[in-house]
């Protein structure tokens, strides 16, 4: 069925469950804290499964916080996208499993580096653009597309943050959906990972409505980011070692 034993199957639904929980608070988290617990538990779980996932959570986040939805500031960054969809597409056409792993570690290194490198770029089309072509790319291809775009909203309100950002993963997961399938990485294996595990995703959206306003988001960033930077290395080192 899913090549999973049922260990890791829970602890999957475990680190979904906690990655859920995360972006129902804070707007994004479930790529940047589930993808590399999941990568660890079993590579194929990463990446069509989690974005799978994604697009369960960014559609009930999408309607909780839809009073605080604002269009216009989005349609940049989902333009941005389709050209991160693009690029995806032909990097995971070209590269062997080996190369996946170098790509996922060193993507993920540079999403750890992007969330604690202390920049504050400016919410305009420019950057909404940008920051919309490099989280599709990211998203596609590691399922951790939060950090480009989470950058472009870090000085904005708590709804409108949740609500737009969950606006524009819902876009950007069906195109990265569009390039997984186009490159062969989404199939009934995916599906079947998918279906085992999005109870995780459930639970989690549904804790975070209660700790929505209790949950130090800043204090766990160092956790979370910690443990990105140590899946980003193990699967440098894995590819290293298949060269």
């Amino acid at each position: 069925m899913t090549d999973l034993s049922l260990l890791q199957i829970l602890l999957a639904n475990l680190a979904l469950l906690a990655g859920a929980c995360l972006q129902g608070v804070a707007g994004y988290g479930i790529g940047t804290l589930a993808a590399p617990l999941l990568f660890l538990i079993s590579p194929m779980l990463i990446p069509a499964p989690l974005v799978l996932n994604a697009v369960v959570l960014t559609i009930l986040m999408l309607l909780r916080n839809r009073g605080a939805l604002q269009v216009r500031e989005v349609r940049f960054a989902i333009g941005g996208g389709v050209g991160g969809m693009i690029l995806a597409g032909i990097t995971l056409m070209l590269i062997s499993p080996t190369g996946f792993e170098l790509a996922f570690g060193i993507l993920i290194l540079i999403g750890v580096l992007l969330s604690a490198g202390g920049l504050r770029p400016a919410l305009n089309a420019r950057n909404s653009i940008l920051a919309g072509a490099a989280s599709t790319y990211m998203g596609t291809i590691t399922a951790v597309g939060g950090p480009p775009i989470a950058l472009i909203y870090q000085n904005e309100k708590g709804p409108l943050v949740r609500a737009n950002m969950s606006a524009f993963f819902l876009v950007a997961s069906f195109f990265s959906i569009a390039a997984l399938l186009v490159s062969g990485y989404l199939g009934q294996r995916e599906l079947q990972l998918f279906a085992v595990t999005f109870p995780g995703v459930l639970i989690g959206f549904w804790l975070s409505g209660k700790l929505v306003n209790r949950m130090p988001f800043d204090g766990l960033r160092p956790v979370i980011l910690g443990i990105a930077a140590i899946a980003g290395v193990a699967a440098l080192v894995r590819g290293l070692m298949s060269l």
